[in-house]
């Protein structure tokens, strides 16, 4: 049996295909530095969060040397912190996040990186984020969760350390005066 050359070439052609569909796949799933959110970060009432020893007051802290901790709540219209102020991280730091809920599904999205999760009321989606140089970074819900969904957002400020240290110091400060 012999095949016409253009089929051979139409062959061809449909193997680069599917070799390529491959291709892109697995560099998606495993090159491009995307991890999945699992359940390590655990889970929490929804009903008491405001007496959550992180989440009842949610902000930012040390942890490390250029490490951070962010405990945010998303609930009906804003993300706390983040919408009525900015939530501020140090330029070259790596900052870890952990998301819940309050009241229904929300996304966290913060734009220009790959962080991006679900908030689902009672489980804290965890992961980190390294952010390099200053600069202003948008926080977006991607998850439809009611009539305002779209006045969702808040900003997140990467600053200069030094600037940083200092607003830090200053709401550590405040925080102390307060209790």
């Amino acid at each position: 049996m012999e095949i016409h050359a253009y089929e051979k070439l139409w062959l061809a052609l449909a193997l680069v295909l599917i070799v390529g569909f491959i291709g892109t796949i697995t560099y998606g799933a495993a090159g491009a530095g995307i991890d999945m959110i699992d359940d390590k970060g655990g889970t929490v009432d929804p009903a008491t969060l405001d007496q959550h020893p992180k989440f009842g007051d949610p902000g930012i802290e040390r942890n490390g040397e250029n490490s951070y901790d962010v405990y945010v709540v998303a609930r009906q219209f804003v993300f706390e912190p983040g919408t009525t102020e900015p939530l501020r991280v140090p330029a070259g730091s790596t900052v870890t996040f952990h998301v819940t809920a309050a009241d229904v599904i929300h996304g966290f999205e913060v734009v220009g990186t790959n962080a991006n999760t679900m908030a689902i009321p009672g489980q804290v989606a965890e992961f980190t984020v390294e952010f390099g140089e200053p600069g202003e970074y948008g926080m977006l819900c991607n998850e439809y969760c009611g009539s305002g969904h779209h006045v969702m957002e808040g900003k997140i400020v990467v600053m200069e350390q030094d600037e940083f240290d200092s607003w830090y110091e200053q709401q550590q400060a405040q925080g102390e005066a307060e209790n």
